[in-house]
């Protein structure tokens, strides 16, 4: 008995060290604070300075991505805000797999009533401003640009994802762009902007119109 229960309190030791680890709150230090400061410094959520302390503003911060974004705004980086954010505390089949949920979240807000193809398309247009120099270099860094994707703006990236969107998104992460390059699109029944009418368009597809 006696060696079962120091068995018992070794694993609740190594399960809070785990959690400490897998958490990002005030006192935390690190790189992974300052990919946090820099990826809500980018979106204008974060005025602070880079450090990589996790300090009160760094938590105020969290706090309205988290409020914007459908989370609970407590203002820690536990791993459902940092998979929002981007960034993934464990391997690289996670950051893969926290990529693809993203992409599947903004083809279901921007797309979910769209013919397949169309799906995919935004997906891919996602990925084409990822390689894009004008843009983020990252998928949520792309999708999280402020006034980029409407369905951000206005939280429908946030209502359950149809399964149609998640193949979309990994067929548009296999490389299916139906786009032909674009890194644009609009709807024109619903488009205001006379700027984006002035792209060069290269295909519309279902609803959308797909430009330079």
């Amino acid at each position: 008995m006696k060696r079962k229960a120091a068995f018992i309190i070794a694993l609740a030791c190594m399960l809070s060290s785990f959690d400490a680890f897998a958490l990002s709150k005030i006192g935390s230090r690190g790189q992974e604070v300052i990919n946090i400061q820099t990826r809500l410094k980018n979106w204008d959520y974060y005025n602070g300075v880079v450090d990589g302390i996790y300090g009160w503003r760094t938590a105020e911060a969290v706090k309205a991505f988290q409020c914007r974004h459908g989370l609970t705004p407590d203002g820690i980086c536990g791993n459902a805000t940092l998979a929002k954010i981007g960034l993934s505390t464990s391997s690289s089949s996670s950051s893969s797999s926290n990529d693809k949920t993203l992409l599947a979240m903004v083809i279901n807000g921007e797309a979910r009533g769209e013919p397949y193809e169309g799906q995919v398309a935004v997906g891919a247009v996602v990925l084409n401003r990822v390689k894009h120099s004008s843009f983020p270099n990252t998928i949520a860094g792309v999708i999280y640009q402020q006034g980029a994707f409407t369905a951000v703006v206005d939280g429908q990236i946030n209502k359950p994802i149809q399964d149609s969107c998640y193949r979309a998104a990994q067929d548009a992460l296999n490389g299916w762009d139906p786009t032909g390059g674009a890194v644009y699109y609009y709807n024109p029944a619903t488009a205001t902007s006379d700027w984006i009418w002035s792209r060069p368009v290269i295909k519309q597809i279902g609803k959308h119109v797909f430009c330079k």
